[in-house]
């Protein structure tokens, strides 16, 4: 058993950030665990095919951390995981990894203020955790009859099987997220018959992505505020996105310009007509794809709109009756985001897990703190995604906050720390109220919706609206925790 200041759990975007930091603010007692043989996290996972970013380059990065040798205005998989790993060394990080230690469980343990970590590596004490695990981490294996008894091969696009070569094969796809949008058009030229199984057509946008020239790397190597100005650019565009998803009637034109897009790829008016949303743009994810719809235009390739019943030992049959013969199966099916499996293995003050207390909804204070977890805090928690921009801007604004609650029980000499129920309570009222309006209450399902039909991934405004709320630790909205379990409010301060 080892005794530390702090955990971090996940050694992605999130993790990496908060490693760095800490160290930079002088808390140096901390070790960043992660179940994988390497950082990273999604970006380390997802190697399908034609991975890329959504978001461009100079926003999706540390802000502390700028990359001048970006290769195109939108990274793919390796350039951004290549990044990450260079992080790790440049800011000095790597002695604080601890990879392949999975968390096991987490406890509260009320007597001693710490938390007990049970890993794949051995157990740990701390009196701070930072869950950085992220929302994109576990996948998401559909419930369809008979897909155990499935004879071919079959695997997620979060877990692609680079030793499966498809060529002259029969796939058949599962799913038409943003996973299955990038690496549809890299397998489709490839393989024998493709067969796409589509539960709801996406809205499509170009992606119109550009090199980079060595020319321009160059001058922002020599002059980094040129990059600078380059991201505070495509900041700004990026923010003035949000306006469609708040006020979705300002999303017509952008809808209109799908369309227009639609039509010119997809000359078949009865796939067209299979390809066109039904629902309000931005209710789901938007997607960005040069590629993908001319791929299903390919005499390869079959859209299959009709859902699936049961998959058998050589394909898959679909509710109308279809037989669609297959020896591979590839699962775009997402990931589990309002539910996933890290939050069953952390018990707060009572025993509970967080999985209990977010039963039926996932409430957090700020996005980053949780009543009854003292010291406990996340990065991308409920209601901080976003539709329009990167995430990389809502981890900073966390860590910023994180930094401040520890110098905050530096300073006081406080054991720990959690919201109050009050505090808690009136974050998440405020994050309801703006969402009344925006466009994920069109009623449309997606993956922001968890099982009430409440939207608690998304934030309801911008990124700039998050950030400044988040701009200064509030004492008043906090209790501390004492090492025999009783309570006692922080001093007071403004609330929010």
């Amino acid at each position: 058993m080892m005794e530390i200041d702090i955990a971090v759990i996940g050694a992605g975007f999130g993790g990496l950030g908060a490693a760095i930091r800490l160290q930079g603010a002088g808390f140096t007692d901390f070790l960043v665990f992660d179940r994988g043989d390497d950082v990273g996290g999604t970006w380390r996972d997802n190697t399908y095919p034609g991975c890329a970013c959504d978001v461009p380059s100079h926003l999706y990065s540390f802000s502390f951390a700028p990359n001048p040798s970006w290769s195109a205005t939108f990274s793919g998989q390796r350039e951004i995981w290549d990044y990450l790993r260079g992080c790790v060394d440049r800011f000095g990080v790597r002695p604080k990894l601890r990879l392949r230690h999975e968390l096991r469980r987490a406890d509260w343990d009320s007597r001693r203020g710490r938390w007990r970590l049970d890993t794949s590596g051995g157990e740990y004490h701390a009196r701070v955790l930072i869950c950085a695990t992220g929302p994109l981490s576990e996948p998401v294996r559909p419930d369809i009859p008979g897909l155990d008894e499935f004879t071919g091969t079959v695997f997620h696009s979060a877990r692609w099987r680079h030793d499966h070569d498809l060529t002259g094969r029969r796939v058949a796809v599962v799913g038409t997220g943003a996973s299955a949008v990038q690496f549809v058009p890299h397998i489709q030229p490839v393989v024998a018959r493709l067969t796409l199984f589509q539960r709801t057509p996406a809205w499509v946008m170009s992606r119109r992505s550009q090199r980079i020239t060595p020319q321009r790397q160059a001058l922002f190597r020599r002059f980094p505020a040129t990059q600078r100005a380059a991201r505070a650019g495509v900041y700004l565009a990026r923010e003035a996105m949000a306006v469609g998803f708040l006020h979705p009637r300002v999303n017509r034109v952008a809808a209109g310009l799908s369309l227009r897009k639609l039509r010119r790829e997809v000359p078949d008016p009865r796939l067209r007509a299979a390809l066109t949303p039904g629902y309000t743009m931005g209710c789901k994810r938007v997607l960005i794809s040069d590629d993908y719809w001319p791929s299903l235009t390919r005499s390869n390739v079959e859209v299959v709109s009709a859902g699936i019943s049961r998959v058998t030992a050589d394909g898959l049959v679909t509710t109308d009756g279809g037989q669609h013969p297959a020896d591979t199966v590839i699962l775009g099916t997402g990931f589990h985001v309002t539910d996933p499996p890290v939050l069953s293995r952390i018990h707060g003050r009572d025993g509970r897990s967080l999985a209990a207390a977010w039963t039926p909804s996932m409430r957090a204070y700020q996005g980053t703190t949780v009543a009854g977890f003292p010291n406990l805090f996340f990065l991308l928690g409920p209601n901080t995604g976003l539709g329009h921009t990167s995430v990389v801007l809502m981890i900073e604004a966390q860590l910023r906050l994180i930094i401040a609650a520890l110098r905050h029980l530096r300073a006081t000499g406080v054991t720990a720390i959690e919201p109050t129920v009050e505090a808690q309570r009136r974050w998440t009222e405020r994050v309801d109220r703006r969402m009344r309006g925006t466009v994920w209450q069109t009623g449309c399902a997606s993956w922001y919706l968890d099982a009430t039909g409440r939207n608690s991934t998304i934030w309801p405004g911008y990124a700039t609206g998050y950030r400044w709320r988040l701009r200064r630790f509030r004492p008043a909205d906090h209790q501390a925790v004492e090492i025999d379990g009783t309570d006692r409010n922080l001093e007071r301060s403004d609330a929010v």
